[in-house]
């Protein structure tokens, strides 16, 4: 069973940005329409047009750009009224999600009175059209859905059969086949499978086993997330800090419990309270996930000293005493990268750390801690960021592409904030220069650091062309840099940039 949304991508950005689905509406990825709404179909604009063509057709057109995330996002709720009703549900695309049928078949007494409790649930859940198809396997109950069709077990063979080749979703496959004298599926399913595989290749002997209507993968449901937040609710209102504490420690314990049980951790903790008057209160709590009872005691602890302590009239504070205290995980993770070595590489001392600075973070913000993130980039100054403690350690450009003109190891030991202005002269006291095909004008022999005296030059290497940033003529670029190793045992990383020599970095 199959539940398809027509035209997602439009509806999506209706839902998210608000664009009106029901007038003429377009969303172009590569300069080509991938979805259109009912509105720009009448008016003649179908899928692969360009963009210049479908403008032409209807020149009031609203252009809206493809978004995968936002699809996703705005189809999650869609999943969640589904799940509402059936169990197992498989999301196959933004905007198609699949499930079994024998199940809700039983449940709702049938196969078509469950498609049409599906349905309804989304329409009222999500105010979103759908379609659900019915037939044995994936790609089949998706051609259904298209139709609002519901086909009878073992049927689906022959409700393929009269179907057009352009169905498989393989336009290279199908223009082939249609040149071939092959115009529907049926046709391409009576080929002999070997021949096919032979002569087409591995995808189109997959598109023929779709054809036949053998696909009988399971499905590869989704799984709820587990629900991981835990709370309380007091009789007597805690207003004293002492009371709040104790009752915080089983609180704590009961969330680091439900986690270890499914083998998580988090790196955000959020603590919510809810007064007797109705007030509601809170913080997040952020650490680096080497999560204990202990750790989230303390945290819970911190805070409601920090609510329910200081004079009644101080900003923040409760006006009762707290009836309800909840806690939620987020940024949940895996544990397994989060274990302890095996001879106590983890032990007090650093526990001891990781409570202080979380606490610092707690008085003076998040950005107050920060930890340098390794990453790509062509100059040392651009392969670090530095991250809020705590926070997810994602770098700022990804390493795994290549970078021309990188430097290669050892890194330098310091990176200036600001280049220190450098001059480079020869064995004859001539200036050095790098031409336009990036070679010295004379082998360094002394450099002198702003006013300081120069010092010899005992060893030297590079260039490494830096080709960056070429969209911007009038902004000034380093166009190479140079490693020197000093007579004083000092190595300094050099970079030219509009003639001028400027030290960027110095090796230990």
């Amino acid at each position: 069973m199959l539940l398809w949304c027509p035209d997602w991508p439009v509806v999506a950005a209706e839902i998210v940005e608000g664009v009106p689905a029901t007038g003429p509406v377009v969303v172009l990825h590569a300069n080509r329409v991938v979805a259109c709404s009912e509105r720009a179909r009448a008016d003649g604009i179908r899928r692969g047009l360009r963009r210049r063509e479908a403008q032409g057709r209807c020149p009031g057109l609203t252009v809206v750009d493809y978004d995968p995330a936002r699809d996703t996002r705005a189809f999650e709720p869609v999943v969640a009224a589904v799940e509402d009703l059936v169990a197992g549900v498989e999301v196959v695309r933004p905007g198609a999600c699949a499930v079994a049928a024998r199940g809700p078949a039983r449940y709702f007494g049938g196969e078509e009175a469950a498609a049409e409790r599906i349905i309804e649930h989304v329409a009222q859940t999500c105010a979103v059209e759908s379609q659900v198809g019915i037939a044995d396997g994936v790609f089949a109950a998706g051609l259904a859905a298209r139709a609002g069709q519901v086909v009878p077990p073992g049927g689906t063979p022959g409700f393929l059969a009269v179907l057009p080749v352009e169905a498989l979703g393989r336009p290279a496959l199908a223009d082939l086949l249609r040149r071939l004298g092959i115009r529907t599926l049926g046709d391409f399913a009576a080929l002999p499978a070997g021949d096919v595989l032979a002569r087409f290749g591995f995808d189109a002997a997959l598109a023929h086993r779709l054809a036949a209507g053998r696909d009988h993968r399971p499905l590869a449901v989704r799984v709820p997330p587990a629900e991981l937040t835990v709370s309380a609710d007091y009789d007597e209102p805690l207003d004293r800090v002492d009371a709040a504490a104790f009752a915080s420690r089983a609180l704590a314990e009961r969330l680091h419990d439900r986690l270890a049980a499914h083998g998580l951790a988090c790196t955000r903790l959020g603590v919510e309270a809810v007064t007797a008057h109705g007030q509601e209160l809170h913080r997040v709590w952020r650490h680096d996930g080497l999560l204990t009872a202990t750790a989230i005691a303390d945290r819970l602890r911190w805070q409601l000293d920090g609510w329910l302590s200081g004079g009644p009239g101080r900003p923040g504070r409760p006006t009762a005493g707290i009836i309800r205290l909840r806690l939620v995980p987020d940024g949940v993770l895996a544990q397994v990268g989060l274990q302890p070595g095996l001879w106590g590489a983890t032990g007090e001392e650093r526990e001891r750390a990781h409570r202080a600075l979380s606490r610092v973070q707690g008085l003076l913000g998040p950005e107050s801690v920060v930890t340098a993130v390794l990453g790509g980039g062509r100059a040392p100054a651009d392969q670090a960021r530095l991250v809020p403690w705590g926070d997810e350690r994602l770098p700022a450009r990804p390493e795994l592409p290549p970078w021309p003109g990188r430097l290669p190891p050892p890194a330098p030991a310091v990176v200036l904030p600001a280049p220190l202005a450098a001059t480079v002269h020869g064995a004859t006291g001539e200036p050095v220069g790098v031409s336009a095909r990036l070679q010295l004008t004379a082998a360094p022999a002394r450099v002198a650091v702003g006013s300081a005296p120069p010092v010899e030059v005992v060893g030297w290497a590079g260039p490494w062309p830096v080709d960056e940033r070429w969209w911007a003529p009038t902004e000034a670029r380093r166009a190479a840099r140079f490693q020197v190793l000093l007579a004083d045992g000092g190595a300094l990383l050099l970079a030219v940039e509009a003639g001028q020599w400027l030290v960027e970095a110095i090796y230990d």
